[in-house]
C-alpha cells in the first residue's frame, strides 16, 4: 500500500473536510515542489502531493510536516484524514505531536491536536503533547491521561471525552486549571 500526503498554501485555516474536498487539486510553485522533493528521505513529489510505501510512511510524513510549517503550508494526511494547518498554535513553542500510528508533528494547530484525540483507538493507543525537558500530557484510549512536569507525573482516567479534550486543550494554551479539576494519582 501507499500513503498520500498534499501540500498548499492556504490564506486561514481549514476544516479536515475542506482539505478532503481540495487537496487533488491543488497546487503549489514549482520550485517550492523541488525543494519539497529535496527535503523528504523518501517517497515521491509530483507538485504538491506526497505519495511513499506504507514503511515509509513515519519518516517522509514527518518530514513534509516539517517542511508545511517551514514554509507556511498546511499539510493534508489522506489516509488519517487529518489536516496540519499554521493556525491556531498553543502557548508553547516546540510542542510536539506525538502519535501510537506515527503521527509527529512539530508545533501542531489546535484543531489538528483535537482531530488526533478522535483517532485514538487500537490502531493508535496514545497521544502525547511533549514539550522536551519541562512536561508533557499524554492520553490514552479510555481515556487514561498522563501529565509530567517538574518530575512528577500525575495520573487520572475518565470515560469522558469532552473532559480529555478539555484538558488537553487546556494544557495546549497553558492553562493548569484542569489539575484542580480531577482527581489524579501522583508519581514520582
Amino acid at each position: 500500500m501507499t500513503f498520500e500526503l498534499a501540500l498548499w498554501y492556504e490564506p486561514e485555516p481549514i476544516s479536515k473536510e475542506e482539505a478532503r474536498d481540495r487537496y487533488r487539486k491543488v497546487r503549489i510553485p514549482e520550485d517550492v515542489s523541488r525543494s519539497l522533493a529535496a527535503a523528504l528521505p523518501g517517497g515521491t513529489v509530483d507538485g504538491a502531493l506526497v505519495s511513499g510505501p506504507d514503511e515509509a510512511v513515519d519518516e517522509v510524513g514527518n518530514a513534509a510536516f516539517e517542511f508545511a510549517r517551514e514554509h507556511g503550508l498546511v499539510c493534508y494526511d489522506a489516509r488519517r484524514h487529518l489536516i496540519h494547518n499554521r493556525e491556531p498554535l498553543g502557548a508553547y513553542r516546540e510542542v510536539q505531536l506525538h502519535t501510537g500510528d506515527g503521527v509527529n508533528a512539530l508545533d501542531p494547530d489546535l484543531n489538528l491536536v483535537n482531530d488526533v484525540l478522535e483517532t485514538l483507538s487500537a490502531e493508535n493507543p496514545f497521544m502525547a503533547l511533549v514539550v522536551y525537558g519541562h512536561h508533557f500530557i499524554q492520553v490514552s484510549p479510555g481515556y487514561e491521561v498522563d501529565f509530567k512536569e517538574e518530575g512528577v507525573i500525575r495520573s487520572t482516567s475518565t470515560t469522558d471525552k469532552e473532559q480529555v479534550r478539555r484538558m488537553v486543550l487546556l494544557y495546549l494554551v497553558g492553562d493548569r486549571s484542569f489539575l484542580d479539576a480531577h482527581e489524579w494519582t501522583v508519581r514520582g
